[in-house]
């Protein structure tokens, strides 16, 4: 049997010389739970109230809010290839300090180009800190055992939208929305930057070297049939799922339901996301790769319908909420673990963030799409309605990711 032993950071090593770091899972389920949750999901709960306090047009607000996405999605490469030749730390601790400014430029735009301006900067400080620089040091420390790894990340991220939804509307009671994102910025900084600074310190693993799994470089498995065509899938599924986290206390206001209500329902919806996650590893050992994309990204349009054809009672929307919170949350961890289960982890952070790229620019404009369109399509029942049969038709084309024998090694839980 194999000897566990300590580095010099005291950090438990596994197989060959993948070291890890004991520090680094607490660390970044603390970080991620806590930059989900303040820049991400406070804004739907905030945003009835930016808009009544300002003025400005609830296009605006969400255009703004859906442009850090876009910056988020074009930096996430970037950073990706970072995380691939440095390692996490220095990337992910600046993230959280541009978090910070970002909020509390938000919390003092006196006008619209500064709102701007400071969703921008949160945009950069998302590409550094959310789910996929997280899941690049996690294949890398943990590799080959990263799906566990990245199940207790996303569990914990799952919470966010639980612990900070109604947080949020809580200091909202309280505070106006200037002063609650002031209160959040100061949260953000005390748990995630020395989090960051103090337990991604381990050594970083060299990347392992491409064998016959891996199969071709990283340029050639980005222009290939089956990467673009994944891309495709899950850039529509992402564009739906996002749609309906930021649409669904709309939603629900629409309905007659009040503000602590809705965001109540969307918080609970976080928890199925974590319950969801507990699922996925089960899944992945019974499941094929394309029977799994399928099977998942369908589900999510059957949720999207049954809210959007569900008028209540409120505990059924609850419910309703929680099953597309589950739905949600395997689809994190099936894009998290795609290009692995595909193409090994030689790669993983360029390859993940070209992936991520597209879904994340979905995602950024997933906002603005619903509030734009659900006034002309007569409200957002019917606005969810679309995204159902958006889903239906993404899961039709996540048959067509499959991997020739040639370019992977076919496993019986993974294979194509």
């Amino acid at each position: 049997m194999p000897v566990t032993k300590l580095d010099a950071h005291g950090a438990a090593t596994g197989t060959g010389d993948r070291s890890r770091p004991r520090a680094v899972l607490p660390a970044l389920c603390a970080t991620q739970i806590t930059s989900w949750g303040v820049i991400y999901y406070a804004f739907p709960v905030l945003n009835p109230a930016i808009t009544a306090d300002t003025g400005w047009p609830t296009g605006a607000t969400t255009a703004a809010f859906s442009a850090a996405l876009l910056i988020s999605a074009f930096a996430g490469i970037r950073v990706g290839r970072m995380i691939d030749h440095r390692g996490p730390r220095t990337v992910m601790t600046a993230g959280s300090v541009l978090g910070v400014a970002s909020l509390l430029v938000i919390a003092a735009a006196p006008n619209l180009p500064v709102f701007f301006t400071g969703w921008l900067l949160a945009g950069l400080a998302m590409a550094a800190t959310f789910y996929q620089p997280a899941f690049a040091a996690l294949t890398r420390w943990w590799a080959p055992d990263h799906v566990r790894a990245l199940t207790v990340v996303t569990l914990a991220g799952g919470l966010a939208s639980t612990v900070f939804a109604p947080l949020t509307a809580m200091l909202a009671d309280h505070l106006t929305w200037r002063a609650t994102y002031a209160v959040l910025a100061l949260i953000l900084a005390a748990v995630t930057v020395p989090a960051h600074a103090l337990a991604l310190r381990a050594p970083w693993p060299e990347a392992p070297p491409a064998t016959a799994h891996a199969g071709e470089s990283s340029t050639a498995v980005s222009r290939s049939r089956p990467f673009w065509m994944l891309a495709t899938a899950l850039t529509l599924s992402a564009f739906t799922v996002y749609a309906v986290v930021v649409a669904l206390v709309p939603l629900l206001l629409e309905r007659g339901y009040s503000t602590s209500q809705a965001a109540w329902a969307l918080g609970l919806g976080g928890a199925g996301q974590t319950l969801g996650r507990t699922l996925y590893a089960t899944l992945a050992r019974h499941t094929r790769v394309i029977a799994r994309t399928t099977t998942l990204i369908a589900l999510g349009g059957v949720t999207t319908a049954t809210l959007a054809f569900t008028p209540g009672p409120y505990a059924l929307l609850v419910a309703l909420s929680v099953a597309a919170g589950m739905v949600r949350g395997n689809l994190t961890l099936l894009q998290a673990t795609a290009i692995t289960d595909r193409w090994g982890t030689t790669h993983y952070g360029r390859l993940s963030g070209l992936l991520a790229a597209p879904a994340t620019t979905a995602a950024a404009l997933a906002p603005f799409a619903g509030a734009a369109l659900a006034s002309p399509l007569g409200g957002y029942s019917v606005f969810f309605a679309l995204l159902a049969a958006l889903s239906a038709f993404a899961a039709l084309i996540a048959l067509n990711t499959v991997v020739k024998a040639s370019t992977v090694d076919l496993d019986p839980a993974h294979g194509n």
